[in-house]
């Protein structure tokens, strides 16, 4: 009878054991202050809400190496496993994406995704300059590899996984796909889907944890979704969306200056503005480049006021060209302006400025209504004959006029044929 009643209150114990939860962060595109504040939410999260393992689903260019290394101390100081998976199939985890994959206490890929490319660049410099022959930046950049490789190196080493990859990763930029990441021991597994995942990694025991032992097979899911601040920020902080902002920006600004008093144009053009640079400064965008866009863009507003016959508009196109190229290092981690966008966004203020040109120049080429010269071939009514001089009323108003036609007689209308020291020189109406 006792055994029987201890049978049943275990039996009881298990029914009440909770399934295991899995807290699953998916974040695709580049690394940016938007994207570490959301990883690193989603640690602390993971945290509080005690889940068994944290699953990032991974897709990414690369990024800003400031943000990868704000998610990279996240995760290595984690007290909930972090398990990153490069998915979906097609995905890869490129540049930053290296550092924050090897980092996890479990690396997955999905089949056809790669991993690699991991040479830091200096996204806010200047390319070209000095051909590449320059020596000190040469000695910093060579400065800035050995430390990346190195930091690699030792998150590797820290993590069990292949080293000499890591440092081949930096330096050499190679990039391998998921089976051969596997057999390199750069990751740990390929897996499907992520139920996959979770039922080949149950059971685990990690070194970070030795009293754990991983409980994900069949575990409930539990999303951890960005938040819409997050997401308009990592919306904001792409080079691509920085550009439309600024031609936005500016197009709003000519037109408000073109025709002062719309306010909407303003105040669309001063917003954009605003954020277009928020985003060049988040993204580190190089200073030379913005200064060429600003100066472009300043000679498209002196266009409109100074006929130039287009020279100082084909000039502020280069100039916003040669900014936009600047902005970012072609290999930059996924952080360039694409060829599509830039030339739409160029298009688009150049096909502007000529047509406020064209109505600027159809309004200086039209005869003034107003003044002394807005009143050649009006027709007025004399009050006092012309002989020659005399008196006539025009709009309610008398004016001096002299007859180039000889004597005309009061009552008759006159036609104006020029002004003259605020005579009116006017000849018989036919």
């Amino acid at each position: 009878m006792t055994s029987w009643l201890l049978t049943l209150l275990l039996s009881g114990f298990s029914w009440a054991a909770p399934a295991p939860r899995v807290l699953v962060a998916t974040y695709c595109g580049i690394i940016n202050p938007a994207a570490a504040e959301y990883l690193e939410g989603a640690v602390s999260a993971a945290a509080a809400q005690h889940v068994s393992a944290l699953v990032i689903e991974l897709d990414t260019p690369g990024g800003l190496d400031l943000s990868m290394r704000q998610i990279v101390k996240a995760i290595l100081a984690s007290e909930v496993p972090v398990i990153v998976y490069v998915s979906p199939a097609g995905a890869r985890a490129a540049s930053a994406g290296v550092f924050i994959t090897m980092a996890a206490h479990i690396a997955a890929m999905t089949p056809g995704t790669n991993i690699g490319a991991a040479h830091p660049v200096s996204i806010g410099t200047m390319p070209g300059v000095g051909g590449g022959k320059d020596k000190p930046d040469a000695v910093m950049e060579g400065k800035i590899v050995q430390d990346a490789s190195a930091y690699l190196q030792a998150i590797a080493a820290r993590r069990g996984r292949n080293t000499s990859w890591a440092a081949e990763g930096v330096t050499r930029s190679t990039s391998i796909v998921s089976a051969e990441a596997v057999r390199s021991h750069v990751v740990d597994l390929e897996a499907k889907s992520l139920d996959e995942l979770l039922a080949a990694v149950d059971g685990r025991r990690l070194p970070d944890f030795p009293r754990l032992t991983l409980r994900t097979r069949g575990a409930e899911l539990v999303r951890f979704p960005m938040t819409n601040r997050q997401k308009f920020l990592a919306a904001v902080s792409d080079p691509n969306i920085a550009m439309i902002l600024m031609t936005l920006g500016v197009s709003g600004l000519l037109i408000e200056l073109y025709s002062p008093g719309l306010i909407l144009p303003g105040i669309v053009g001063a917003v954009s503005l605003i954020l277009a640079f928020y985003s060049f400064q988040t993204l580190s965008a190089s200073f030379a480049g913005v200064l060429l866009m600003l100066v472009g863009f300043l000679l498209y507003v002196v266009e409109i006021k100074i006929a130039s016959y287009g020279l100082l508009a084909l000039s502020g196109t280069a100039a916003i060209l040669l900014g936009a190229m600047m902005l970012f290092r072609e290999s930059g981690g996924g952080l360039r302006i694409s060829w599509s966008v830039l030339g739409s966004t160029v298009g688009t203020l150049a096909v502007l400025v000529t047509a406020l040109l064209a109505i600027a120049t159809r309004v200086f080429a039209r005869r003034s209504k107003a003044g002394a010269e807005g009143l050649a071939g009006q027709v007025a009514v004399v009050v006092e004959d012309l002989s020659p001089r005399g008196q006539v009323t025009l709009s309610g108003e008398l004016w001096r006029a002299e007859s180039l036609e000889g004597t005309i007689p009061a009552g008759s209308e006159v036609r104006i044929d020029s002004v003259e020291s605020l005579t009116l020189k006017v000849r018989r109406r036919a």
